[in-house]
């Protein structure tokens, strides 16, 4: 049973209807400096910048103007690969992925990574086991993926079936979920 995405969807393509002039939609700027009260935990683009190891991943959410986004309420579970992920893709995409005529192709990369409310490991263990031992996630890209447990880990497979761990489960922030993995998402 795919979880579901309309919500955070709407949201996602309204801003990528505003990076194509299609409409226009208010964003926040990303800031390193963000300032919270003391009983609010940072959100999930404050939560990646403050990692060390998400940099090539919050500059592509900058570059596709997904960091007002978001920073929304959400909630929203992200799948955040680190800069380790990115460098093994093959020499030449993130940088290809980055230009700003690639934009859609860089939000679409990004929107594959991210599902609609806060689907915890445990969510997705439970998912799994009910379904056999696999289930499907439908991302706000439209398009799913699949979680299968490796003996205690979770691997998500992608469209083009690369398998990636999530190797750090369950990082709240006050907008969602992060699960921090070691592979990049790629639609088809």
């Amino acid at each position: 049973m795919p979880i579901p995405t309309k919500p955070l969807k709407t949201a996602l393509l309204a801003a990528v209807a505003a990076t194509t002039g299609l409409a226009a939609i208010a964003t926040t700027p990303v800031s390193a400096h963000h300032h919270n009260s003391a009983n609010q935990s940072p959100n999930i683009v404050q939560t990646a910048q403050s990692t060390g190891v998400h940099e090539t991943l919050v500059a592509a959410v900058v570059a596709a103007d997904l960091a007002g986004t978001l920073s929304n309420p959400g909630p929203f579970t992200v799948f955040a690969p680190t800069d380790t992920a990115f460098a093994k893709l093959p020499d030449g995409t993130v940088a290809t992925l980055l230009r700003p005529e690639n934009k859609g192709q860089l939000t679409n990369v990004l929107v594959y990574h991210a599902v609609s409310g806060s689907v915890t490991s445990s969510d997705l263990v439970n998912l799994i086991n009910r379904h056999g031992g696999e289930a499907t996630i439908e991302t706000l890209a439209g398009v799913e993926l699949t979680a299968r447990l490796s003996g205690d880990t979770i691997v998500i497979t992608d469209a083009a079936g690369r398998a990636t761990a999530v190797t750090t489960a369950d990082v709240n922030t006050s907008n969602g979920i992060i699960h921090v993995t070691d592979g990049v998402f790629l639609p088809g």
